[in-house]
């Protein structure tokens, strides 16, 4: 089953970061990314922009979408980056997600992925590929 790790933590600190500070900081997630590669349970994983840079598409009534600058929600901690992960149980996601080196503060919400064809429902996209 797929377990999305979505990591979440507050954006302050990054600003006047410099090239060879980013470098060892990202070393941290680096290894981890390394070490669920070598596991065999990554599928994708991937740092976000700012939420400032975010925008939002909220659906209304009827077929009316509006579009506004920033994220959904207006929280101290901000989505950061997700991993998804393959895993046999959730146990095993959770030991992954205990290893995630987030800053003091930070939080990872690990939830599966839903799967549609508990109802007989084949996604397009695995649609698309079987009949290539």
């Amino acid at each position: 089953m797929k377990y999305l790790l979505a990591l979440y933590g507050e954006e302050s600190g990054w600003d006047d970061v410099s090239p060879e500070e980013m470098r060892a900081g990202m070393e941290p997630w680096n290894e981890f990314t390394r070490e669920v590669t070598e596991a065999g349970v990554h599928v994708a994983g991937e740092g976000l922009q700012p939420s400032a840079t975010a925008t939002t598409v909220k659906v209304g009534e009827g077929d009316e979408r509006l579009v506004t600058d920033g994220p959904f929600a207006e929280t101290k901690e901000q989505l950061g980056g997700f991993y998804l992960l393959d895993c046999d149980s959730l146990d095993r996601a959770l030991d992954f997600a205990k290893k995630v080196p987030l800053r003091p503060g930070g939080s990872i919400e690990v939830r599966p992925v839903m799967d549609y064809t508990q109802f007989g429902y084949e996604p397009a996209g695995e649609a698309a590929e079987a009949s290539s």
